[in-house]
């Protein structure tokens, strides 16, 4: 393992987590630890240029991105025989880009606020001008975009704590208050070279996603990936939540589901192994536990 990556022991069922752009492993901790009660082994690993200096970030580029989650994997690999994978916002797409390129290693997936594009409701009108700002040789290297409230984060106490650390410069731990225009374009590069993979992505998934979610609009990013991905999927609406759904209010509920699923895709002697190690027992959904769809290589009508 490496400085800043967390890994949490258990069975030789494994998943990998990982955190968003500009981001930190701390996104996905609470949902790692919670997976390790379930006896899962986590391992939740930094992004090549991230917790550190916006020099060492603008040093990267979205493949730099692609090769550190690859070689997380195959360290992962080394602690269990199971894999699945999961991530935040941007980590949504480097794990699509892991069962793209590995679906041999890759059981399941669990995609978090996928983000394909920024169309939440916090994301100012004329973002849509944005592609053509970072195109102008002289502003397009110099442009950041600034996080805003409210930061991807419901709760009202955890945001105090978490806009307060970013704001103190601690990186390591709450990611950069703001996102280079260069590495946005790395973003879309990135966004644009996977989402042509969906239609071959045979890998299954389950979809968790704010319904207000305020930086990644459900329509356009989480039912967009439903409708192409080859493979079955599940998507779990938070009702409860905005972006961050990972550290936000409904993080065990996210959690759950997401255990919930993985077991769901073991064999009997699997699902014995991750007992085995378990602390608790993975919960039954509640009663009233949010909406879940699910599609099984069904054509589904385009999103209204």
């Amino acid at each position: 393992m490496q400085e800043g990556d967390h890994f949490f022991p258990g069975s030789r069922v494994g998943v990998l987590l990982v955190h968003g752009l500009t981001g930190t492993p701390t996104e996905m901790i609470s949902v790692g630890k919670r997976l390790n009660k379930y006896g899962f082994t986590v391992y939740c690993p930094v992004l090549a240029g991230h917790c550190s200096t916006e020099e060492d970030l603008l040093a990267t580029c979205w493949h730099d991105w692609a090769a550190s989650v690859e070689q997380a994997l195959l360290r992962l690999r080394d602690h269990a025989d199971v894999i699945f994978v999961g991530g935040l916002s941007a980590g949504a797409v480097l794990s699509l880009y892991l069962a793209d390129h590995h679906p041999s290693l890759v059981r399941g997936m669990a995609l978090y606020s996928t983000t394909l594009t920024w169309d939440g409701w916090s994301i100012p009108k004329l973002s849509f001008l944005l592609p053509l700002v970072l195109r102008l040789p002289y502003i397009g290297k110099r442009y950041h975009f600034v996080e805003a409230f409210p930061y991807g984060i419901k709760n009202e106490h955890l945001r105090r704590r978490i806009v307060a650390k970013m704001k103190s410069g601690d990186t390591a731990t709450a990611g950069h208050t703001h996102t280079p225009g260069v590495i946005v374009r790395e973003l879309w590069r990135m966004v644009d070279a996977v989402k042509k993979k969906f239609p071959s992505i045979n890998t299954p998934a389950l979809i968790v996603h704010a319904n207000n979610d305020d930086i990644a609009g459900l329509r356009k990013n989480a039912l967009y990936m439903q409708n192409r991905l080859a493979g079955p999927t599940e998507l779990l609406r938070l009702y409860d939540s905005y972006h961050m759904i990972t550290v936000d209010q409904e993080r065990h509920l996210v959690a759950d589901a997401t255990a919930r699923f993985f077991q769901s895709r073991l064999n009997t002697a699997e699902r014995a192994e991750l007992a085995g190690t378990a602390k608790e027992p993975i919960p039954e959904p509640k009663e009233k536990e949010q909406e879940v769809s699910r599609r099984e290589n069904m054509a589904l009508a385009e999103p209204a």
